[in-house]
């Protein structure tokens, strides 16, 4: 499968997953968010980002009571609880964000 994004094409897995974790760029991000039916804000990106600084880091993309519990250290309290990242990812935070910000499906996810 794949996606396109201002005419080139990005390898996807058979659950929309980048194949590829160099092929993302924010216009890639935008395209996987349409995939998930998530109109990005501000705070969508600040997911994003946070969970590619993460991967970055870590070599591993975060499970959800991981994720809340590093942004609320990273980004306040207000923002690392599992209603605030529902809100902005429906379909799980851990699992939909990653996809959005191209990293492979976290582990424990099904």
């Amino acid at each position: 499968m794949a996606i396109e994004v201002n005419g080139k094409s990005y390898e996807t897995d058979e659950e929309g997953y980048l194949v590829n974790l160099n092929d993302w760029n924010e216009d890639v991000g935008a395209e996987l968010a349409k995939t998930e039916s998530v109109t990005m804000t501000e705070q969508h990106w600040e997911v994003v980002n946070f969970l590619r600084d993460y991967y970055n880091e870590f070599q591993i993309a975060p499970a959800v009571r991981v994720l809340t519990k590093a942004i609320g250290k990273k980004l306040g309290p207000e923002k690392g609880n599992s209603q605030y990242l529902y809100e902005l990812f429906p379909y799980g935070p851990a699992k939909q964000a990653c996809k959005i910000a191209g990293l492979p499906k976290p582990t424990g996810c099904i």
